[in-house]
C-alpha cells in the first residue's frame, strides 16, 4: 500500500504525534475527498487536542478515554449526530491502524454510540415554494438558475453541484447527464432535466472545459458563494424562510417520495447509504392512507378475480 503524505488539514494538530500515529491519520484520510475528508480531520484534531490536554499518547488511549470523550462532547451539548460521526471517524482510523499493524487491537471497537434521531429538522418548503424559487431563479442570471435546478430537481449537495466540470457533462441514450462525485468519493452519473441541461449550457457559454460554476475572479464557485445564490433568489421568490443549499436538497427528496417515487430510488438519488436517512423526509410515512394494508388488499383482490 502506498503512503499518503500527511493532510494539510492535520497540520494544526502536529506536533506530539509519533511517525507511526501520524502515517495512520493520514493514511486514514487518505481514503475520503472534499468535505468528508475536512470533518473526519476536524474530528481528529477534536480527538487529538482532548487527549493532549490529558497527556494520553494517541496509540495509548483506552476504550475508557474515548468513552470519557464522548461523555465530554455531551455535557457540551454536542448533537448525537455530532458525538457519533466523532466516535465513528475515531474507530475507523483506529481500525486502520490495527489493518497496518500499528495496533495490536481498537480500542474503539466496543465503543457505544448514542441513537441518532432520524427526524429532520431543516426547514421545509411547501408543494409550490420551489416551483416559485425555479421561477425565479430562471428569470436572474443563467448560472443561478443552472444551480437552483441542480439543487432542487436532482437533490445534489451543495459540494457536488459547485464541483461539476464541464468536461463531466455528456449525452447518454439521448438524456444530457453530468458525472459528479458523491459523498464518499463515489462517481455517478445524474440525468439532467431539459430546463436545467439549458440553463448549464447558458451559463457555460464558450467555454469548453473547468468549473461550470465560476466566481467573479473566475475560480470555481465556493459553498458560500452558492448558499448567497440560493438565498438571493428565494427573497426575489418571496419565500421568507431561511432557504440554503440543504433546504433544496431536502425539497427534493420530500417531493420525489410524495410524487410516489419508491424509496430505494430515492434512496439512491439522494444518495444515502441508509433508507432510514431518505425515510426522514417523508412527512406522511405516518399516514393511515398511505398503509401498506390497503395496497397489498388491492393486490390480492386483484389476483382472486
Amino acid at each position: 500500500m502506498t503512503t499518503a503524505a500527511p493532510s494539510t488539514a492535520l497540520a494544526t494538530i502536529q506536533p506530539a504525534f509519533t511517525d507511526a500515529e501520524r502515517f495512520a491519520l493520514a493514511g486514514f484520510l487518505a481514503g475520503y475527498r472534499g468535505l468528508t475528508r475536512d470533518a473526519y480531520a476536524l474530528d481528529l484534531r477534536q480527538f487529538a487536542s482532548w487527549c493532549r490536554a490529558r497527556s494520553v499518547a494517541l496509540f495509548a488511549v483506552r476504550r475508557a478515554d474515548i468513552d470519557g470523550f464522548a461523555r465530554d462532547l455531551e455535557a457540551r451539548g454536542r448533537a448525537r449526530a455530532t458525538i457519533t460521526r466523532r466516535l465513528s471517524t475515531i474507530a475507523g482510523s483506529c481500525k486502520y491502524a490495527v489493518q497496518e499493524e500499528l495496533l495490536d487491537r481498537s480500542p474503539a471497537a466496543h465503543v457505544r454510540r448514542p441513537r441518532i434521531d432520524y427526524e429532520s429538522h431543516a426547514v421545509a418548503l411547501d408543494r409550490n415554494e420551489p416551483g416559485a424559487l425555479l421561477v425565479a431563479a430562471g428569470l436572474g442570471p443563467p448560472a443561478g438558475h443552472a444551480l437552483i435546478s441542480l439543487l432542487a430537481l436532482n437533490g445534489l449537495r451543495v459540494s457536488e453541484a459547485t464541483g461539476a466540470d464541464i468536461e463531466h457533462l455528456g449525452l447518454e441514450r439521448g438524456h444530457r447527464t453530468l458525472v459528479i462525485t458523491r459523498k464518499g468519493g463515489k462517481v455517478v452519473t445524474v440525468p439532467l432535466a431539459p430546463r436545467t441541461a439549458r440553463a448549464i449550457d447558458l451559463a457555460i457559454g464558450e467555454r469548453t472545459e473547468g468549473p461550470v460554476f465560476v466566481a467573479r475572479d473566475d475560480r470555481r464557485l465556493d459553498r458560500h458563494a452558492a448558499g448567497r445564490i440560493v438565498r438571493k433568489t428565494a427573497r426575489r421568490a418571496g419565500i421568507g424562510k431561511p432557504v440554503t443549499p440543504r433546504t433544496l436538497r431536502h425539497a427534493f427528496i420530500t417531493a420525489a417520495l410524495d410524487a410516489g417515487v419508491p424509496l430505494r430510488e430515492v434512496q439512491e438519488a439522494a444518495s444515502h447509504a441508509d433508507p432510514r436517512t431518505t425515510m426522514r423526509y417523508d412527512p406522511g410515512r405516518g399516514s393511515l392512507d398511505r398503509h401498506a394494508t390497503y395496497i397489498v388488499a388491492a393486490y390480492l383482490a386483484g389476483a382472486a378475480r
